[in-house]
């Protein structure tokens, strides 16, 4: 099942809304990395799950008005904020634990981005993506140490040793590929720092 620390997490620290400029600049890189994987699907139908508040929804629409996105996080407290910031006739959220996604919730392209770290029983999570994604898959998680490493280095969560509030997962880039091989092909593999990003397609 979803951690119930899930939500609370999203919200430890507001790295779409941050002044910070380094931290701006590692998102920025995200956001870009991300971007390019999208296009190089020429997918027009997206569904990301564990969407949050929708900002990185609302980035994706903008950046391709082509595309037809349905998004859904497991809050409906999250996703009535997602509707009210970023709701548009493009836009389509839904409450949904990606443990409850049904055979009508496939995409050409399913996205998972920050959502994998957060979950109990992510293979479960990884299997029904799998069954869901008609043609490609986009997972992103904390390269670790590396997360880790910056937290402390940055003063921040030091009695857990860097660990962000919220992740119970924890893979290296390695770990990451070697826990998707079972159910994907990998296609391609970024390293925005400090995240592991990987494009692959349904086995």
């Amino acid at each position: 099942m979803l951690n119930q620390d899930h939500d609370i997490a999203g919200n430890y620290y507001d790295k779409y809304g941050t002044s910070n400029p380094v931290a701006r600049a590692l998102v920025h890189g995200f956001q870009e990395n991300l971007l390019q994987l999208i296009q190089t699907t020429r997918a027009t139908d997206i569904h990301e799950v564990g969407c949050g508040e929708g900002y990185l929804t609302a980035i994706i629409a903008k950046a391709n008005d082509r595309l037809k996105i349905r998004a859904s996080d497991q809050s409906s407290d999250i996703i009535d904020i997602a509707r009210r910031l970023h709701g548009t006739d493009r836009i389509q959220f839904q409450t949904r634990s990606v443990y409850e996604l049904a055979a009508t919730d496939g995409a050409e392209l399913m996205l998972c981005c920050e959502v994998m770290e957060h979950l109990d029983d992510p293979g479960r999570a990884r299997n029904t993506l799998h069954e869901l994604s008609t043609r490609y898959t986009i997972f992103s998680v904390p390269r670790e140490p590396i997360w880790r490493i910056c937290n402390i280095a940055r003063g921040r969560y030091l009695r857990a040793l860097g660990n962000t509030p919220g992740h119970i997962q924890h893979w290296s880039k390695r770990e990451f590929l070697a826990f998707l091989l079972p159910r994907f092909e990998i296609v391609t593999v970024r390293s925005p720092f400090p995240w592991t990003m990987v494009l692959c397609r349904p086995r």
